[in-house]
């Protein structure tokens, strides 16, 4: 269990991708005076933590209403990723998200789309629908996670500060290259679980 914990919260970071999101917090926080600059970023990480622990606790319901397989959340979590991944490797001249709009951020763009974005929402549902009697896990792996992005989203201008736009755009192409990884395996993960209920 701990192998699998500790292997959903590197996932859920890599999905996350703080490092990636530091340009984006500095230039949302652009007009917000220095001293909220903490206070702001920390109520987008509350946000998105709630979202994607909603997102989880009811994501195999959700699954249910929506009549819909796991294997077809396996494949399209797996594009989701792999998208996102390509725009980190290949960086994106509007980032990759798109750019923020001005003055202080409200959910969006921190809380959503960035950190609570479309492939950490289907990873935490996929999580969740795969394998429910672990919740108690999954739960553990996405604070963990979140306790990382939020320390690290925190100190977003004293990091770019410190290690320099350059480092900032390796870490996160290094980021989006292991994320392409994973997303090539769970969209194999998804295309043998289909291939092998049609031999059936």
């Amino acid at each position: 269990m701990n192998a699998e914990l500790f292997s959903a919260a590197i996932l859920l970071l890599l999905v996350i991708d703080p490092f990636g999101n530091i340009p984006l917090v500095v230039a949302a926080m652009h007009n917000v005076p220095p001293e909220r600059r903490v206070r702001v970023v920390l109520r987008e990480c509350a946000a998105a933590y709630v979202i994607l622990l909603v997102f989880m606790a009811g994501g195999h319901r959700f699954l249910q209403l929506m009549h819909l397989s796991e294997v077809s959340l396996t494949i399209a979590g797996g594009i989701i990723l792999f998208l996102i991944a390509i725009r980190m490797v290949f960086h994106h001249p509007d980032g990759i998200f798109g750019d923020p709009p001005g003055g202080e951020p409200f959910l969006v763009p921190l809380a959503v789309p960035s950190i609570a974005g479309p492939s950490a929402l289907a990873t935490v549902m996929l999580m969740a629908s795969r394998d429910p009697a672990n919740l108690g896990a999954w739960f553990a792996a996405l604070s963990a996670a979140m306790l990382v992005t939020t320390l690290v989203l925190v100190g977003a201008h004293r990091l770019q500060a410190v290690l320099g736009e350059r480092a900032i755009v390796a870490l996160e192409r290094l980021m989006g290259l292991v994320l392409t990884a994973l997303a090539v395996e769970m969209l194999l993960s998804g295309a043998r679980t289909f291939f092998a209920s049609l031999a059936r």
